[in-house]
């Protein structure tokens, strides 16, 4: 989630060399008031340059300069992103934009156009499109979703429901699986590790709780089951050893001529299909010509004929050749693919005795711990809150290690089936498909609560289908200025809505510029207010209005912007 915290701008459109500074999770619901021109909806501009480096409205950038300062124009934006917080800093004459994260500096160590990128894909998860339909609503130049062409409406979707991410996921999906695999390998050799020492040291307190003859016996007898164990880990690593290296080098070596010999056949087979084509050219000479281009010397058809037939002859006899390397080239093939075959094998088995290697170290230590304890066991009755405290670090490690693995195990898990998901072409329609009911039952909600009974739906391209109680189908365009707002403040709250679920660009901050000043009768004005505060804590809302005197008592707090000597300022 986005929690914007504060946003503040100087020398930016109306507002002069002092900074402005708007407190963006102070309250839950915030009216801005003030006369027309005195910059009640900078706050857009601000926050659509800091955060995306263009103004809301459609003007030029260098128009977001004070006219009368005329530099030194200037935009914070404050926020907290998975626990931590940034701050995103710009400025025009001179130009500047820096990043921090914590306090630090992020490096812009490339362009700025890829820096934009970073924060937009890496930090905010969140494009300038997607800003102004989950933030933003009601101001002159916003274009509501319904006015936006197909392809825009379903970017805005795919946005929202973070699908863009199955593209970066096919790229690293193989390389992370195979990295969870040797890592789940990895801990299940610390588990049993861990499994060996936490009985080792189950025992050895048992031990000291109670010495005797039998406890040295049996620590004894543990030390033979290790050697036992030692024993047929070494027998089996001499049986997998035997004639291990020469059968490695030998399949290698046999795999190395394998090769040769097909470069060898494909060598001879480019060789004979240039022989063709000579041939197919002193055919075609001899077929082309009665009279000898050199020598102006009549050639004679008997000979001619007999020349021709020699060079058919020859090109079977050639083509015969080609399909019989085809033949070996098919048998070699075969041949080099049960070869590859024996080598994984043999690799193996190589695999296999540096585990037993491993096994055999670690058993020998464990001897050794072990006859340690017999000796001490021997003198001295030994410490058991130390043994104990040992033995719960043990259990903790091993806790750590198990839930280590199950969290593998669970990525391992997830990742193999968005890999399923990955084969299907179709992955993002069968996504859209699955949260356009929920699209469709929120749009709907809203649409009731503002006191629009209509069955509202959009299709998998995003189209829309509106029918009344008497099923009459119209759309978007056939209703009234009041009742294409209704629409528009259903899909926005959805929109937040899908937004939450999904995580990927939930925000707290809602901005509506002059809604309850637009197309909105007094009834959807109280609605709309209902809507509002029923709205999560976490959510602040900024309303701009030119009814401060309606709207003051509807909401927690109230900024004024007023002009003093043509500077905007706040109260």
């Amino acid at each position: 989630m986005i929690q914007f915290k504060s946003c503040r701008w100087k020398n930016f459109l109306s507002t002069g060399n002092e900074f402005i500074d708007i407190q963006l999770d102070k309250t839950p619901s915030t009216l801005i008031v003030g006369q027309n021109g005195s910059g009640k909806s900078t706050l857009l501009d601000a926050l659509s340059f800091g955060l995306f480096g263009k103004p809301h409205r459609d003007i030029k950038k260098d128009q977001l300069i004070n006219s009368i300062n005329k530099k030194r124009c200037c935009v914070e934006v404050e926020f907290e992103v998975g626990g931590s917080h940034f701050k995103i800093h710009r400025e025009i004459k001179p130009t500047k934009f820096e990043i921090y994260q914590n306090g630090n500096l992020i490096n812009q160590a490339s362009n700025a156009r890829d820096y934009q990128k970073f924060l937009e894909q890496n930090i905010l998860k969140l494009n300038h499109k997607s800003f102004h339909q989950i933030v933003v609503l009601g101001s002159s130049s916003f274009i509501p979703f319904m006015q936006l062409p197909a392809w825009s409406r379903r970017e805005v979707i795919e946005d929202l429901l973070d699908i863009n991410i199955f593209s970066k996921m096919n790229q690293l999906l193989k390389e992370r699986n195979a990295n969870i695999r040797d890592q789940i390998v990895d801990i299940d050799h610390r588990l049993d590790l861990i499994k060996t020492k936490i009985q080792g040291q189950t025992k050895y307190i048992k031990d000291l709780q109670g010495i005797n003859k039998d406890q040295i016996e049996q620590k004894r007898e543990s030390i033979n089951t290790h050697k036992d164990e030692i024993k047929n880990l070494f027998d089996e690593s001499k049986e997998l050893g035997k004639n291990l290296t020469a059968s490695m080098q030998h399949e290698e070596e046999t795999y190395s001529k394998q090769m040769d010999k097909i470069a060898n056949i494909k060598s001879h087979n480019l060789n004979l299909n240039t022989k063709i084509k000579d041939l197919v050219k002193e055919a075609k000479f001899y077929e082309d010509n009665d009279t000898c281009p050199t020598c102006d010397q009549d050639i004679e058809a008997d000979l001619k004929n007999e020349k021709i037939d020699s060079i058919k002859t020859i090109a079977s006899e050639v083509q015969a050749e080609k399909e019989d390397l085809q033949r070996k080239l098919s048998v070699l093939s075969s041949t080099t693919t049960e070869i590859t075959k024996n080598l994984d094998s043999l690799r193996d088995k190589q695999t296999r005795i540096n585990s037993n290697n491993d096994s055999i170290s670690l058993l020998q230590k464990e001897i050794d711990k072990i006859q340690k304890e017999i000796n001490q066991l021997s003198s001295q009755t030994g410490d058991i809150k130390t043994a104990k405290t040992e033995l719960s670090g043990l259990r903790e490690e091993k806790q750590d290690i198990t839930e280590k693995k199950l969290e593998f195990a669970e990525e391992r898990t997830y990742n193999e089936v968005i890999g399923e998901m990955l084969k299907d072409t179709g992955i993002k329609t069968k996504v859209v498909k699955q949260y356009l009911p929920v699209m469709n039952r929120l749009i709907n909600q809203y649409l009731q609560i503002l006191d629009f009974f209509v069955a509202f739906h959009l299709d998998e391209n995003f189209d829309e289908t509106i029918r009344s109680r008497h099923r009459d189908t119209f759309n978007y365009a056939s209703f009234s200025e009041g009742e294409k707002q209704r629409i528009d403040l259903s899909l926005l709250f959805t929109w937040r809505q899908i937004a939450k679920m999904k995580n990927s660009a939930n925000t707290n901050l809602l901005v509506l510029d002059e809604t309850f000043d637009s197309s909105l009768d007094i009834d959807g004005i109280d609605n709309l207010t209902k809507i509002l505060s029923t709205l999560d804590k976490d959510s602040n809302v900024f309303i701009i209005s030119h009814k401060g005197d309606v709207l003051e008592n509807k909401f927690r707090s109230k900024i004024e912007f007023y002009k003093q000597r043509n500077f905007s300022k706040i109260r």
